[in-house]
This record gives structure tokens, sequence and C-alpha cells, in this order.
């Protein structure tokens, strides 16, 4: 599962999501909950904790978060699910970020670089990361 906040407004944005999301498809049911952007972290804080499904690994994306490669991000994945982790959650926050309550939550706090992006492109960037992922755990070819 994915959790967003804020909502994806440029058709080229959305566009690049339903491809990724039709490519994963192929190796997950991914199902994504677009929650409202503010206006203010507690009040997202509030949303994305109702929006968590009962035992699910929490995973938050964040500048203060791990860095992995690709390659480490598919080993990650793959140990989760082969430990018996089917409901891998992951989140991204507002404008604002996420909120403290929420990365205590989670079990593991990624971040896919030091740079500050727009949480709707993080989205994009995510959803390529998790295709590049699964292809990598299936051995497939992809592009490095």
């Amino acid at each position: 599962m994915l959790i967003t906040c804020g909502k994806l407004k440029e058709k080229y944005l959305q566009d690049a999501v339903k491809e990724y999301k039709k490519r994963l498809g192929g190796y997950i049911t991914l199902t994504e909950k677009e929650l409202d952007d503010g206006p203010d972290m507690e009040a997202e804080s509030v949303r994305i904790e109702k929006a968590i499904p009962e035992g699910a690994y929490v995973i938050t994306l964040e500048i203060e978060g791990k860095e992995l490669t690709s390659v480490q991000f598919a080993e990650a994945i793959e140990k989760l699910m082969n430990d018996g982790e089917s409901r891998i959650c992951f989140i991204i926050g507002g404008s604002e970020g996420i909120a403290e309550n929420i990365k205590a939550i989670a079990k593991e706090h990624l971040s896919f670089s030091k740079m500050t992006f727009p949480h709707q492109l993080m989205r994009v960037i995510f959803m390529e990361q998790l295709y590049r992922a699964f292809k990598i755990i299936k051995g497939e070819p992809y592009h490095k």
C-alpha cells in the first residue's frame, strides 16, 4: 500500500503514476490511498494514522531516512516478503513532511535522496523504484 498526502493535479504526473501502477500489476497489487494535504502536519498525521492498515509494516519516505541503492531496496523488499510481511505500507507525507508520531509508528525510514522533491514528484520516483525493485527481484533486465 502507498499512502500519500496531496492530490496529483498535473496530468503528466498522473499519467506517470498510472503507467508504473500498470507495470507493477504484473508483480503485485498496489493499493493507493491519496489523502488531503494540510492544513498542518498534525491534521495530516490523524488522516495518515487512520489509513494505515492494521498489522502493516510501515515504511516512511523522508529526507532523514536511510539511503539505499536500487538493488538494496529490492533486497529489502524481498527480505520483508520472505519474512512473511505481506502488508507493507509506504508513506509519503505532504509538503511539510511527516509528523513525528507517524515516524514513530514506522519500522523503517527511507530516503531516496538528501535533496528535497515535491511530494507529487516523489510519488512518481517511488513508483519507478518499486517497479525497478520487482524487476530486480525477478531477475529481469533493468536499466542501471
